[in-house]
């Protein structure tokens, strides 16, 4: 199989550490927003199952047949707004029980499918400059950079150790540099007892299944916020990692395959899936290989965890929850130091576009909310409004 062929030790990695960054990194949210619709712990591992079988054969199988790094992810702002909108709706006597949700999810379904059956969105996205859609890609990710420093004032020896063992890496051996600051990483943490080994627990996932009640007040109040940060804050930036980092994806047919699974594991718990942003690209950068035809490689191996996370929902969860916040935090923003310069480059090596630009760069790494809508969204708003702007006094 052409697949064992293509794989190599930094591709793997980061597959893994894209579990990691992703997953770690917004699951207490996923768990907060099933509690707020009364979810029992087993409702919750069977988010986990449906959530991790859909990511995980929405990113292997897409990545395998088309040779080329597909990511799928849950929605993590979708995710909040359904927590914060659950929590609100409980504490005006109006909460919404997980079948109502569960309805929710299905309608949310559907118009992501339909988005991608009618190729709106994509259409949409063609419009968008690549200098535009890279300054958005750059400022989704400058944050992780940021944080990965910022971790210094917590954790000063851990990140000193693998800025280290990074530089030293990208000197001697840069394929391997990733891999070999997680290990050094690892070994750290190991070695002064900070693995929290205690959140391991050993048991297997059980699905339960939960029939979808449909009314007008979840669809409007969840299923519509749902679906629009979906859109705007998770599709609208993987589809700008696909496009910066030069993969011609089909996006619309992906999309329907995303809304077609959400659709089939709602009734489980899949809440939402969409095109992931930061753990794109971990694997579609030259961190995972420097040859760009076998980087869907990493994108297998993410979709494998992912699936191993489905089965194995609260072993996985424990080992991955298991890492300490700033190691995660670290090697996510080393990691996409290759991703955020190269944004940045695009973003402003031509004049025409560069201010444009560096308005989307700057509104997009402001982490701005408005209207319960990210950053990415209006990131772009704000520099299509200027690009808008200096296209018109040039033409008057």
């Amino acid at each position: 199989m052409r697949f064992w062929r293509d794989v190599s030790l930094s591709a793997a990695t980061a597959g893994f550490v894209a579990v990691l960054v992703g997953f770690t990194s917004s699951v207490a949210i996923v768990f907060q927003a099933a509690q707020a619709f009364g979810a029992t712990p087993a409702q919750i591992t069977s988010w986990m199952w449906a959530l991790g079988l859909g990511m995980g054969l929405c990113s292997a199988l897409p990545s395998l047949w088309l040779r080329q790094p597909v990511m799928v992810a849950w929605s993590t702002p979708g995710a909040a707004v359904l927590a914060s909108a659950g929590v609100a709706a409980t504490a005006t006597g109006a909460g919404f029980a997980m079948a109502e949700a569960v309805g929710a999810f299905m309608v949310c379904a559907v118009l992501i499918t339909l988005a991608g059956v009618t190729g709106l969105f994509e259409r949409l996205m063609n419009r968008i400059p690549m200098a535009i859609a890279s300054a958005l890609l750059a400022g989704v990710l400058a944050r992780f950079g940021l944080q990965a420093f910022a971790a210094a004032q917590t954790a000063l020896p851990l990140v000193l150790l693998m800025l280290a063992t990074y530089l030293g890496g990208k000197r001697l051996a840069p394929r391997y540099a990733v891999p070999a600051t997680l290990a050094a990483a690892v070994a750290f943490v190991a070695l002064r007892g900070d693995m929290a080994w205690g959140a391991v627990t050993f048991q297997l996932a059980v699905p339960e299944f939960t029939a979808p009640v449909f009314t007008l007040s979840a669809a409007i109040s969840l299923a519509l916020p749902l679906f629009v940060v979906t859109m705007a804050s998770q599709n609208l930036p993987g589809v700008a990692v696909m496009r910066a980092t030069g993969y011609d994806l089909p996006v619309s047919k992906l999309i329907t395959l995303t809304g077609l699974a959400t659709l089939a594991l709602a009734p489980f718990g899949a809440f939402a899936l969409n095109f992931s942003a930061i753990t794109a690209a971990i694997c579609m950068g030259p961190e995972a290989h420097e040859d760009k035809t076998r980087r869907y490689t990493a994108a297998v191996v993410c979709g494998g965890i992912y699936v191993l996370i489905g089965l194995f929902g609260a072993v996985v969860t424990g080992l991955l929850t298991a890492f300490p916040k700033e190691l995660l935090v670290a090697i996510a923003g080393l990691a996409l130091l290759g991703s955020i310069g190269g944004g940045l480059h695009t973003a402003l090596a031509g004049e025409r576009h560069r201010e444009a630009a560096l308005i989307t760069f700057l509104v997009t790494l402001s982490g701005v909310v408005i209207g319960g809508v990210g950053s990415a969204f209006w990131g772009v708003v704000a520099g299509g409004v200027a690009l808008g702007v200096g296209r018109w006094g040039r033409t008057a």
